[in-house]
């Protein structure tokens, strides 16, 4: 058996460790981690889970930066039938509040460096039992929470052998929390299954092998991290190396030190990577593919060309894996790729569940062909779940196009997305523009009310370090480059997005902050733009 028959994680991480045993499987800074030596690991947390009353079914919210011990506890959860409930390391009061209660976790595993945000919400913890705490506990915060802790340390105190569990591939493998700037968070419920099958369709699309190194910089809370890195690696009988959070100035050295040949990508990490300075050894990094999407093509074919390797694109969500992808050797730029049509149906619709035409913009609409391949439902809000498949489609929230060749175009999320005097206007597309000028890092381009009714188009633009750029300068280069209505009215020019861990730009809270003192109002400046 090779590992290839198995749909549950618990089952593969102990097929995987049986057959490669001594063999490195994770890399984290100094740290060299064994197939076997993880698979253990995860045995012992599996005992001590059963030893404090938790069985099949039962819920662990787990709160912890990246480090193995984060890999041992999803692994021994899984091991056992227990659902695991990643939590975002940035949430705290009422949001944290509410995953751990709306999930019915009755474990919370957490960095100490996060207890501290408990004693807020103690008294609203209505069904956690206990605490299982990374790090050194501070005993007088420990006092505030009315909840038994202990370091995780003791689990290693539990005996190595596996444990027994019927778990079912249609059984969930965990809870991941949608990111809830629109309304109350929702936990998307993933069968194993889902897990499984996600791991090896990256791994071929990817053309993964067992010499390939994956390397992550994404949180493991974040299901790109566990599904298309940590779990591709397995089904590959590859290695991977994590790294605690995405640091620009390290990356390279990082993927010499490891010997990486793949890496995933979100938000603006290729923007940001694109505009560090050269190396010697930049053609020679050893990259077979990068992974990931919404990089701009012009950022695209500079790291392409710089170091050699190439981007794979594709359209996903925690809901339901991947569902559009790039072909190696058959993309077309700009591109998301072609609906994986052995898997899904996947199609376009506007506000009345009707298929829009080729080249007309839609919302992306996906059901797949198989069994337990996406997730199940949102778990305990029936009403979301059944609001978010009517008309028997899931409906993404996200807009796309399509050419005569069924090459899917990412527009824009469709909360992201503007109207302005008539004109519907892509905040991807003027970010993708305002990005290719050489004295700007990255920007954010969201909508404002306007005194008109409808929309005005606002960018907050972050500069490279040392430059700077007067706003009229910057209008008149976009002016060039897009429509005349898409061109920002208001800047503002700030030292830093605010992001998710996984670099996701978090634009509701620059919706929220609006137009303050400091932005500039293209129209009282007096510029006109061309049309």
């Amino acid at each position: 058996m090779s590992g290839n028959e198995i749909n549950v994680v618990g089952k593969l991480i102990q097929e995987k460790a049986r057959i490669h045993k001594e063999r490195p499987f994770l890399y984290f800074k100094d740290e060299v981690f064994t197939y076997e030596q993880l698979d253990k690991g995860s045995n012992q947390f599996a005992h001590a889970f059963r030893a404090r009353g938790l069985k099949k079914d039962d819920k662990i919210s787990i709160m912890m930066m990246n480090h193995p011990y984060y890999l041992h506890t999803w692994f021994g959860s899984a091991k056992l039938g227990i659902v695991e409930v990643p939590i975002n390391t940035a949430y705290k009061g009422d949001l944290l509040r509410h995953l751990i209660n709306n999930s019915d976790s009755k474990l919370l595993v957490i960095d100490s460096a996060f207890l501290e945000r408990l004693v807020l919400i103690r008294d609203q913890l209505t069904k956690l039992q206990g605490i299982v705490c990374r790090g050194e506990i501070d005993q007088e915060i420990a006092k505030e929470i009315p909840v038994p802790i202990s370091p995780i340390e003791e689990f290693f105190d539990y005996p190595t052998d596996p444990v027994e569990e019927d778990v079912k591939p249609s059984d969930p493998a965990a809870i991941i929390y949608t990111s809830g700037t629109t309304g109350l968070s929702k936990g998307v419920v993933c069968p194993h299954n889902y897990y499984v099958h996600t791991g090896r369709l990256v791994a071929k699309l990817r053309d993964a092998n067992s010499q390939d190194l994956f390397y992550t910089f994404l949180p493991l809370f974040h299901i790109n991290a566990q599904l298309m890195t940590v779990l591709t690696a397995q089904v590959s009988d590859a290695r991977m190396a994590l790294a605690e959070r995405f640091s620009a100035s390290t990356f390279w050295d990082d993927i010499h030190k490891y010997g990486a040949t793949q890496f995933n990508y979100l938000g603006a990490v290729m923007t940001i990577l694109s505009k560090q300075p050269p190396r010697e050894d930049d053609a020679s990094c050893g990259i077979r593919y990068a992974f990931g999407a919404a990089c701009p093509p012009d950022v695209m074919q500079h790291l392409e060309k710089r170091f050699g390797f190439e981007c794979l694109e594709g359209f996903g969500m925690s809901e339901i894996g991947l569902a559009v992808h790039d072909a190696i050797g058959n993309r077309r730029t700009g591109s998301c790729g072609k609906v994986l049509d052995d898997l899904f149906e996947v199609k376009l619709f506007n506000d009345d569940d009707e298929e829009v035409g080729v080249g007309e913009i839609g919302e992306i609409v996906v059901r797949p062909k198989k069994p337990n391949i996406m997730m199940t439902g949102y778990y305990n809000m029936p009403e979301k779940t059944l609001e978010a498949f009517r008309n028997l489609w899931f409906h993404t929230g996200d807009y796309a196009k399509k050419d005569k060749d069924e090459f899917f175009y990412f527009v824009d999320r469709k909360k992201d997305a503007m109207r302005r005097r008539g004109e519907n206007i892509s905040s991807f597309e003027v970010e993708k523009v305002i990005n290719t000028h050489p004295k700007v890092l990255e920007s954010a381009v969201f909508a404002v009310p306007s005194e008109l009714g409808e929309d005005e188009v606002m960018a907050a633009v972050v500069l490279r370090p040392g430059e700077t750029l007067n706003p009229e300068e910057l209008v008149s280069f976009c002016n060039e480059r897009m429509a005349y209505f898409a061109v920002p009215r208001f800047l503002d020019f700030i030292p830093e997005l605010p992001k998710t861990p996984t670099n996701r730009i978090e634009k509701y809270r620059l919706r929220q902050q609006g137009i303050t003192a400091g932005t500039w109002d293209r129209e009282k400046a007096g510029i006109k733009v061309k049309r």
